[in-house]
């Protein structure tokens, strides 16, 4: 889950995969803005069926926290 996460990312931000770690934080070291991540978190409810709660993107801050998610909610 991680690698595919890890790949949309790059592929969003423009980056190389192979600096995305579990504990990149996406604003502070992948340099996401507000509008990169409301994409990033439109994509992830698509790809993987799931709906993710305005509460709880704030809790969304590293690449890991989005895996988890994804894995605690997807069908």
């Amino acid at each position: 889950m991680f690698e595919k996460v890890r790949e949309q990312i790059a592929e969003l931000l423009g980056i190389e995969a192979a600096t995305i770690t579990a504990d990149s934080s996406l604003i502070t070291d992948l340099k996401a803005d507000s509008m990169d991540i409301a994409t990033l978190l439109l994509e992830v409810e698509e790809k993987y069926g799931i709906e993710i709660n305005e509460d709880e993107i704030e809790n969304l801050k590293t690449v890991g926290d989005i895996v988890k998610y994804i894995e605690a909610n997807k069908k």
